[in-house]
């Protein structure tokens, strides 16, 4: 528990620790790289549209994310309606609710909160996922995957003008990395340029790991389920997939799609207003 705890604090630093690197290389090193191109006109240059597009990304997955911990669990818990006698210990396996909220519905040992339609616990946010925040989270594993996508074909750009060296072949970004690790050792390639090599392929594995995970996510949310329900092995009502989506995404999905914005129609106040 002590090891979770501790995962909870670094993890969030981690995440922030890469946006800003990223953020970094992309306004003061990548960008500015594009502006060597004469053929192209000033509104029409690679840079200023990598730059908007890159910015756009950005500001959603920045946004998503201090979204997803401001719809803390903490303050649904206060408005459930707990039996007098009732005891944190019957949350603590999720096999003890009452009957005023949802199936499963979970008590967090690291949190200390309880969650409405309990998906799992997200070391990156250091937060519970549910119904509060379950739209924003996927919003941010959506332009996560993209800003990481877009970093990495930007840097594979400037690798690729700093360098000399052409990605025409598949497999030369598979040789990158141990050919630029001798070079560097060797003293032909710069610290810089080693560091940005070394980020393309971080780019990559955030990228796949936060697209994977996403559309692991849009599975679930079209059966209906959420990862604590197929962990628990509980059944769930068997709902058109049209429902469940708009459960999640709400009737202004397009809204929430284009600009970080709260998911204020959860099943759980919709609920209450009954």
């Amino acid at each position: 528990m002590l090891v979770l705890r501790l995962l909870n604090v670094v993890a969030p630093a981690y995440f922030l620790c890469i946006s800003l690197v990223t953020f970094v290389l992309q306004i003061f090193v990548f960008i500015p790289s594009m502006f060597r191109d004469p053929s192209t006109t000033p509104l029409l240059s690679p840079a200023l549209l990598h730059g908007a597009l890159f910015l756009f990304l950005s500001a959603n997955a920045l946004g998503n994310y201090v979204l997803v911990i401001q719809s803390s669990p903490e303050d649904l818990g206060k408005d459930l309606n707990l039996d007098k006698g009732a005891e944190v210990a019957d949350w603590l396996d999720g096999s003890t609710s009452p009957g005023s909220v949802l199936p499963g519905t979970h008590f967090c040992r690291l949190c200390a909160r309880v969650t409405q339609r309990h998906d799992h616990h997200c070391f990156f946010t250091g937060n519970c996922i549910g119904s509060r925040n379950m739209r924003n989270f996927i919003m941010f594993c959506l332009y996560t995957s993209l800003a990481c996508l877009d970093s990495l074909v930007a840097g594979m750009a400037y690798i690729s003008s700093t360098l000399s060296m052409s990605f025409a072949d598949p497999l030369a970004f598979l040789t990158l990395l141990p050919h630029s690790i001798s070079q560097f050792f060797s003293g032909a390639l710069l610290s810089s340029e080693m560091f940005v090599i070394l980020m393309l392929y971080l780019w990559l594995g955030i990228g796949l790991a936060c697209a994977g995970f996403c559309c692991h996510q849009m599975l679930l949310i079209l059966r209906g389920q959420t990862r604590y329900q197929v962990r628990k092995g509980m059944v769930v009502r068997a709902r058109p997939w049209r429902e469940n989506l708009q459960e999640v995404f709400g009737k202004k999905w397009l809204l929430g799609l284009l600009i970080p914005v709260l998911n204020v129609e959860s099943n759980y106040r919709r609920q209450k207003e009954k």
